[in-house]
């Protein structure tokens, strides 16, 4: 049989290439080799990486030791407090705080729940060791201060205050502060939400240590079951956005037709103004329109309310003064302000 010339060929040239190959992947190691070495000695020199890993390394062997041993109040005082600074403040004591709290830790002048009062209390942490990546949770903060300042009522409408974690409804759980005689929460049946805003959950009443609270399931656009001046404060929560315009003015004209004269109306709603700064479109997917503050005050006058106060959450004022949203402005700034057309997020008290 006549020798086959191909394979013959084909066994140095196919070593030619393994070797080849070799050579590339020997070379990319040493490169790779080459840029670690440098990446360590550039971590190494790094004071600020080094506090972070160390940092990280701490909290990390803090949880182990909780973990195996006991609760937080079981810890060395000085591991107590750095674990407190660094989880709340997070920033290691310093020798001041050291100082502060571990020899009264030790001493036994303070528990560690007292501590961690004390830092929740402190200026350094309500307002420079806030909120850093989620704006959502920065505006939960101020509604809730919304919430708690809201005026006394017997009787309460709540327009869209159903509360995915909580039967008593998202007034109550965001702190409104009084007792009444009834709450009614009106919000969409089920199958009828947006799926992002389903909470499998069908109850009707529920005896709450405030008073009762009483579920119906319609929109908020139909307020025809309501007899005339029947509450003494109806709230619209992030609910007035869900509505088209049109809606709106009829939602707006329903409110204060139930109001008692002298009751009040309040909501909170994003501002248009930011919200088309951070991005072309809502914000929400299920939202039919976002007002800009000047478009709701003169909504809410039309419908013959008096704008009682009317506060910002969120301020945003570098975003405006800029023309280009910045995310870490609106986040660092939860809270009520005065400025409502240069915030994220805007609320009106009005009376009926």
């Amino acid at each position: 049989m006549p020798p086959v010339f191909g394979d013959a060929l084909a066994v140095p040239d196919a070593r030619r290439k393994n070797a080849a190959r070799l050579k590339d992947g020997l070379a990319f190691a040493s490169m790779a080799m080459s840029v670690a070495s440098r990446l360590r000695s550039w971590l190494a020199r790094s004071a600020t990486l080094r506090r972070v890993r160390a940092r990280a390394r701490y909290t990390s062997s803090a949880v182990r030791w909780i973990a195996k041993n006991g609760s937080f109040a079981d810890l060395p005082a000085e591991s107590a407090v750095r674990m407190a600074f660094n989880v709340m403040l997070r920033r290691d004591p310093g020798t001041d705080g050291y100082e502060h709290f571990a020899t009264r830790l030790g001493a036994g002048a303070l528990t560690p729940d007292e501590m961690i009062e004390e830092i929740r209390g402190s200026e350094e942490f309500i307002y420079h060791a806030g909120f850093r990546t989620r704006l959502g949770h920065s505006i939960h903060v101020g509604r809730c201060q919304f919430i708690q300042s809201l005026p006394k009522a017997a009787r309460i409408l709540d327009l869209g205050g159903t509360h995915r974690g909580n039967e008593y409804g998202a007034l109550v759980a965001m702190g409104y502060p009084y007792a009444f005689e009834e709450l009614v929460i009106v919000d969409l049946p089920d199958e009828l939400r947006h799926p992002i805003y389903r909470v499998d959950r069908s109850q009707r009443a529920v005896t709450t240590p405030s008073g009762l609270v009483t579920y119906r399931y319609h929109s908020m656009v139909d307020l025809s079951s309501f007899p005339d001046h029947s509450f003494d404060l109806v709230y619209s929560g992030q609910s007035i956005e869900h509505v088209a315009e049109a809606d709106g003015d009829r939602v707006l004209d329903e409110v204060h037709r139930v109001l008692r004269p002298g009751g009040h109306f309040a909501l909170d709603t994003p501002n248009g103004r930011l919200t088309r700064l951070q991005q072309a479109d809502f914000i929400d997917p299920d939202h039919k329109i976002e007002y800009t503050f000047e478009q709701l005050s003169a909504k809410l006058q039309r419908a013959n309310f008096t704008i009682v106060d009317a506060k910002g959450l969120n301020y945003a004022g570098r975003s405006l003064a800029g023309g280009n949203f910045l995310l870490e402005d609106a986040i660092s700034h939860p809270g009520l302000f005065s400025e409502a057309p240069d915030c994220y997020i805007l609320t009106f008290v009005c009376s009926s």
